[in-house]
């Protein structure tokens, strides 16, 4: 009456599945961050003319999208970056995130800081299709930081502004220390790393990293 192999089988998925839930409890997607900026309106409307609007390429997490938009970063050297990916909605303050390898080719020494804390941060000169704004603070290299939903943030005992570490299991194992916790309704669970950071431990968008509460 019954098909035994087909009833196996069924077992065998639905304890598979309970094992990766067990297994992935701890774990969460890398998302590898490229160099971008975030523009206030005021230095919006300076590099794209008045009252200019982004053009949404793709929607990210916690409200964010990159746009079509690009700048072109120059350092003191006159070095520059080009097409650097503009980051949206508009910001009260303007923000460069690097890696610490641009830095070699701009010239620069930003401090390694969380997104929003700029204050006596480095300088640069961003050149736009309408006009070239002298900022003179607001370019950072971002800190490891892990994006997670309150939900599963609350199943691992972990609160925002907590500090991890974590575990990469790639073909170069590494363990990175002292990664912050943000815990919003709006995000996904994704670790952000800059390319600097991805290249040393051999990872890439989409591998999956553990989680070590401290």
């Amino acid at each position: 009456m019954f098909d035994e192999n087909v009833i196996r089988e069924a077992v065998r998925k639905a304890i598979s599945s309970v094992q990766e839930k067990i297994d992935n409890k701890d774990k969460v997607v890398v998302g590898v961050s490229q160099r971008h900026i975030h523009l206030s309106r005021e230095h919006l409307d300076i590099l794209f003319g008045k009252g200019y609007e982004l053009t949404i390429k793709k929607y990210l997490m916690g409200r964010e999208y990159a746009s079509e938009e690009c700048v072109t970063l120059v350092g003191p050297s006159l070095k520059s970056i080009e097409k650097v990916r503009v980051l949206g909605p508009v910001r009260a303050n303007t923000q460069v995130e690097i890696s610490k390898t641009d830095t070699f080719i701009l010239k620069v020494s930003p401090p390694v800081r969380p997104s929003g804390k700029i204050e006596g941060s480095e300088k640069m000169v961003i050149v736009g299709p309408k006009g070239v704004v002298y900022l003179n603070e607001g370019v950072i290299i971002a800190n490891r930081h892990i994006h997670l939903e309150p939900k599963f943030a609350e199943e691992n005992g972990i609160k925002d502004n907590d500090y991890v570490d974590v575990l990469v299991d790639s073909v170069k194992p590494t363990k990175f220390y002292d990664v912050q916790v943000r815990v919003r309704d709006d995000f996904r669970n994704e670790m952000h790393i800059d390319t600097d950071d991805a290249n040393s431990a051999g990872i890439k968008n989409g591998t999956m990293v553990t989680i070590i509460k401290k």
